[in-house]
């Protein structure tokens, strides 16, 4: 697999450059430049290597590893398979892949036991994740089967070419029907398990769009032009509308049933990585939502802004 760097960058590390590509650990990416399988040029050079633009980066088909992340005969809503790619609708309250307090119950858990192949890019605990959506968040995912399929993959998320849209239901009435949040986004300084706008944060820019106001709450549609953890969530907190059911960034009373955020990934658009062809796949509202919606009042047309 190989791809080229942009003419344009800043020097950067190898190891945050491929970072940036991988939706893996820095950690993981330089055990895989260590272990000779990244080169530059043709040539293995070290995770601090600085890239000035230009150069062509290799990286060598990833070995199936024994692991002790185990199939699991779990629900999944596929949406479209093939050979190259898997795309599923997540539900709310799936972690995406095991981590230390998550071993098992993921939807790579269940991905493992439905399709037994999955790229090897981002290691034995990620395998197949290009990119991810928190635990309480549902909706549209693509993984990928091949390091090919991931490599293109990973590359259209970054540049902007695979486009996804949210879904969400925030505390208070929006008098903007559009608008741009911006904010760089990193650790919270005073909870590492949160995240914020910091200054030494990371970039990070959402579209939102009313899809419809309510007395206390407003329907949105979100557009992600950076994929940043907990973006929307951060974003919208921070010009006042927080989640509804967002117990991580906001106080406010939840009275309705939903545990988590309601926030829904509900549509991704992509170039096929083998084909070429466009594809849009839409993950239709949850239960849960669509219960919170009617209550509310909610009239089925999007074109309705009061």
């Amino acid at each position: 697999m190989k791809f080229s760097v942009d003419d344009k960058i800043s020097p950067t590390r190898l190891d945050v450059y491929l970072n940036g590509k991988f939706d893996g650990s820095r950690s993981h990416v330089q055990k895989l430049i260590s272990s000779g399988a990244v080169t530059v040029d043709g040539q293995q050079v070290k995770a601090s290597f600085k890239l000035t633009g230009g150069e062509e980066i290799s990286v060598a088909d990833v070995e199936p590893v024994e692991v002790d992340v185990l199939p699991e005969n779990l629900p999944l809503d596929i949406l479209y398979e093939d050979a190259d790619i898997v795309v599923v609708n997540k539900a709310r309250g799936m972690t995406v892949h095991p981590a230390e307090t998550c071993a098992s119950g993921t939807l790579v858990n269940a991905l493992l036991y439905h399709c037994r192949d999955l790229s090897g890019i981002n290691g034995v605990k990620r395998p197949g994740i290009v990119h991810r959506l928190d635990k309480d968040t549902s909706g549209v995912m693509v993984v990928a089967k091949t390091d090919t399929a991931h490599l293109s993959l990973a590359a259209q998320i970054q540049s902007k070419t695979a486009v996804r849209t949210y879904l969400a239901i925030v505390h208070g009435v929006l008098t903007d029907d559009a608008g741009i949040v911006t904010g760089a986004i990193g650790r919270d300084k005073s909870d590492r398990k949160k995240m914020a706008i910091v200054p030494d944060g990371k970039p990070a820019v959402t579209e939102f769009k009313v899809l419809q106001r309510f007395d206390e709450f407003t329907f949105v549609e979100c557009k992600l032009q950076t994929g940043r953890t907990h973006q929307i969530r951060v974003h919208m907190t921070a010009i006042g509308h927080p989640l509804l059911g967002d117990v991580k960034y906001t106080r406010r009373k939840n009275s309705f049933d939903i545990a988590g955020q309601a926030l829904h990934s509900h549509t991704l658009s992509l170039t096929h990585p083998t084909t070429g062809e466009r594809m849009n796949f839409v993950a239709p509202l949850p239960a849960d939502m669509q219960k919170i919606l009617d209550a509310l009042g909610f009239v089925p047309d999007i074109r309705r802004k009061d």
